[in-house]
């Protein structure tokens, strides 16, 4: 029973789901049930984190079958850390989804299917099983993909097809990597195969290692796999934009650090030398896209993918620091980008739009909502005293130690380039003078401030996380360092969790 606190964050999505379904045409009840259960869902990840960070690495077997043999889910403080971030984001967007979702869009499902999504996404950072880590993602891609096209509309029909289209494609490759791996391994427990693919011949392994990296690549947009991003995230409401952006691409980040520290070690000469060419190459070409986009969401969007390229960068350098770096950049940009899309939607109510040339003169007329964008904002640019500094500042340390310095110049371009496309946001959207627009919005209105109030949270989060980085910092050392010696993470798994 001890362990039930592992499955929590399966459960209460799960249990969510169906009671949401049981309330279809009740959408007060909906709404309570919503924000109950990502509150729910956020103290149990919570707590799961307080568990591993005490106890260290906990894992379960479903069913009782030892492993290899059964269902593992097993938590260690990597995986802790981003259910925990996650628990912060899904009751965010939840309370944030009460002012932005339409009753249209609600009587499709919305509130059901973003608790299948959030138990999809838990799953994967849960899993110790290569095929169950398939089958969580397909939960996801469903879930996510009816979020996408939910409305009908025909810009977000385009945008959904585009993403179900090239995440099936990742799919395949993913499932017939898994097919391989299981045929020269006899094993899918990512445990055994840390301790089964060591004696396997290595050309095969960096062969099959170069299957994972292009599935989990596609599903975490980097390049040359990204395309598919912008054509979806720019498309659905500002609150299915938000989750999408502050998790699904961290799933894929998730599942590549899994598989190239844990499984995929036995030539990191090649492979991470690979993966450290796209993390600058997904640097480069994302700012390059933002620079030249005119639609507020495609700018971040575009953004977005270019700083997955400093996750990337950490996990190549393959170092303490840098991979403590790396989880650190994860928990900052997930809030981070959570709260620039959400703040996105509040321009859009305000505005009645998302092309730049069209908006203007909210610093004006709404001060509050231009530093709730500024304040990530400049975060997302890595400039002190905000979240985006410190883990940069670890990442650039790890490189030049690597003596990476090409990257680490690309990687300060990038910083910049991104600061000068934020700013670009912030004239057009805010500083200019305001258009003739023809927008009845009352910021006093309830709806309002469901969108207002958990914007603001996420920026309070951004501060601390910039004033106070020790504790965040340290907790992604431990983190780091349980990756980087998986003895305790595979022993675990095998002496049935304890």
């Amino acid at each position: 029973m001890r362990e039930i606190l592992i499955v929590l964050p399966l459960l209460i999505p799960l249990l969510t789901a169906m009671i949401l379904v049981l309330l279809w045409n009740r959408t007060r009840l909906q709404h309570l049930v919503t924000v109950l259960g990502a509150s729910f869902y956020l103290i149990a990840v919570m707590a799961l984190l307080f568990r591993v960070q005490r106890d260290g690495i906990r894992s379960v077997q479903i069913g009782n079958w030892p492993a290899p043999f059964g269902i593992t889910f097993i938590v260690d403080l990597f995986s802790a850390i981003m259910l925990a971030v996650t628990g912060v984001i899904v009751l965010a967007v939840a309370i944030y989804s009460l002012g932005n979702i339409d009753a249209r869009r609600s009587a499709y499902g919305y509130y059901p299917l973003y608790f299948v999504l959030v138990m999809g996404i838990s799953g994967a950072f849960l899993t110790g099983d290569m095929f169950n880590l398939y089958v969580w993602f397909e939960v996801m891609l469903i879930a996510s993909f009816v979020l996408t096209a939910l409305g009908g509309e025909r810009a977000q029909m385009e945008g959904a097809l585009k993403y179900v289209a090239l995440n099936l494609i990742s799919s395949a490759i993913f499932l017939a990597a898994v097919g391989t791996l299981y045929g020269v391994a006899g094993t899918l427990n990512m445990a055994d195969l840390a301790v089964v693919l060591p004696s396997l011949e290595h050309g095969l392994m960096s062969a099959l290692a170069m299957m994972f990296l292009v599935a989990f690549g596609l599903k975490a947009a980097i390049f040359p796999l990204f395309f598919w991003l912008p054509a979806a995230y720019h498309t659905p409401p500002a609150a299915v934009s938000a989750i999408f952006a502050g998790l699904l691409t961290k799933v894929g980040v998730y599942a590549l650090v899994r598989v190239f520290t844990l499984i995929f070690v036995q030539d990191t000469t090649y492979t991470h030398t690979v993966i450290l060419v796209l993390a600058a190459l997904t640097m480069l070409i994302g700012i390059l896209g933002a620079l030249s986009q005119k639609d507020f969401r495609r700018v971040l969007s575009f953004n977005l993918i270019s700083h997955i390229g400093f996750m990337l960068f950490g996990l190549a350098l393959f170092t303490p620091l840098a991979i403590a770096g790396m989880i650190l950049y994860t928990i900052h940009h997930m809030i981070v980008k959570t709260s620039l899309f959400l703040g996105s939607g509040l321009v859009y109510r305000l505005s009645g739009t998302y092309r730049l040339e069209k908006l203007g003169g909210l610093y004006t007329s709404q001060p509050l909502v231009a530093l709730l964008f500024f304040i990530p904002a400049i975060s997302l640019a890595g400039l002190p005293p905000f979240s985006g500094f410190w883990p940069k500042l670890a990442l650039f340390r790890a490189g030049l130690g690597a003596q990476q310095y090409l990257v680490i110049g690309i990687a300060v371009v990038m910083s910049l380039l991104t600061l000068y496309s934020m700013i670009k946001i912030w004239n057009q959207a805010f500083w200019k003078p305001a258009p003739e627009v023809d927008v009845d919005i009352k910021v006093d209105a309830p709806s309002w401030k469901l969108q207002l109030v958990p914007v603001l949270a996420l920026t309070l989060v951004i501060i601390a996380l910039g004033l106070i980085p020790e504790p965040a910092f340290q907790l992604a050392q431990k983190a780091a360092y349980q990756i980087l010696a998986p003895a305790e993470y595979i022993g675990v798994v095998f002496a049935g969790g304890n």
